[in-house]
């Protein structure tokens, strides 16, 4: 071979793999086969050969790796955290949406992570510039980076749902949060209620700033103040939901002057503050409306049923699938930003306010 020569499909720009594996002390082979199939190789084997593609700045060509090996059919999907989301179950919805229509185009779903702590963004990278996946699904959260490589640099088709990613040139698909809050609280603003209560999600996170944005574009157009609206939460993310809405609950309790409806960034905050209000003898929607973001089925079953803004959630799976493998075959796209509407299901949570 010559010394200028990586492995077949390998670019000869740059470090070459064999000089990751003399660095290593290994084989070519088993540098090869750490970095297609991190699970083959043993953790201290994997960190050798990795500091040494550090050290070098070795980036492996995954397309052209899918040449000698086979393209890959798996399409792996980047999680925001944990499964578990409470009642909300957004997650599952997303996961069996685009693992639907996945499989009928001929491609396998992968999740890549149940965590996003830096074991896990290590692993997503390897996988991504592995060569062991064809693209990539990244759900409402930013794209891992670690140790200078980051999954934009993969060289994978890449499509952001739930997150608008558009400005940094990824396809987005989204759906219309603040218009959606905006509208829901128009609506109570039209049925009376002039002093509201929000449950937020992290400060800054995306979704919380979208919501609230609605709030405020409602009230301003209301010719009310952002005083009108009194705040709970900011510190906990979205999968904690029952705990935002119990300490929303005890936050409430604690203001001399009522809001008179309540607008919730999830369910599962709105489904826990109610449980609580309640207990103290406050009445929904008598004393206070409430209404949640997500659409959640168990909000129908709720006491009273909880009126909630659904998440067309697969609608957007399949868009972004559809976006992903548009890229795949590399057909010409022309939005890069994809937003599919919000839809508020009114039920008896929501009410005029007393007299």
């Amino acid at each position: 071979m010559n010394k200028n020569t990586d492995v077949v499909g390998e670019e000869p720009s740059g470090a070459l793999m064999a000089d990751v594996a003399r660095l290593a002390g290994v084989a070519i082979s088993t540098v090869s086969r750490a970095l297609a199939n991190p699970g083959r190789v043993n953790e201290k084997t994997r960190a050798k050969i990795n500091a040494a593609a550090r050290q070098l700045g070795y980036t492996p060509n995954a397309m052209a790796r899918g040449l000698r090996v086979g393209k890959s059919n798996i399409i792996m999907i980047i999680l925001p955290g944990s499964l578990y989301y409470g009642a909300s179950q957004i997650i599952p919805q997303v996961l069996q949406s685009i693992n639907k229509s996945l499989i009928q185009g001929g491609y396998n779903l992968m999740i890549a992570n149940l965590d996003r702590d830096e074991i896990s963004e290590r692993h997503i990278l390897d996988l991504a510039f592995g060569g062991s996946v064809r693209g990539a699904i990244i759900l409402s959260s930013k794209l891992p980076e670690v140790d200078g490589r980051s999954l934009a640099n993969s060289g994978l088709p890449i499509v952001s749902m739930l997150l608008d990613m558009s400005d940094a040139g990824l396809q987005s698909v989204i759906t219309n949060d603040r218009e959606a809050v905006r509208d829901v609280t128009a609506e109570l603003i039209r049925l009376g209620h002039r002093r509201f209560f929000y449950l937020a999600g992290p400060e800054g996170n995306y979704h919380d700033v979208e919501r609230y944005g609605g709030v405020i574009e409602a009230l301003e157009a209301a010719g009310l103040s952002e005083g009108s609206v009194r705040r709970s939460g900011g510190h906990l993310d979205y999968q904690h939901g029952f705990d935002i809405g119990v300490q929303a609950a005890d936050d409430f309790a604690e203001l001399t002057e009522k809001p008179t409806a309540v607008i919730a960034t999830s369910d599962d905050m709105a489904i826990s503050f109610v449980s609580r209000v309640q207990r103290r003898g406050v009445s929904i929607p008598g004393d206070l409306s409430v209404v949640s973001f997500d659409g959640s089925p168990v909000c129908e079953f709720c006491s009273p049923p909880l009126s909630t803004i659904k998440q067309p959630v697969e609608e957007m799976g399949r868009a972004a699938v559809d976006l992903l493998l548009d890229a795949i075959g590399q057909t010409q796209t022309t939005a890069v930003r994809t937003v599919i509407r919000s839809s508020l299901i009114p039920r008896e949570s929501i009410a005029a306010p007393k007299r």
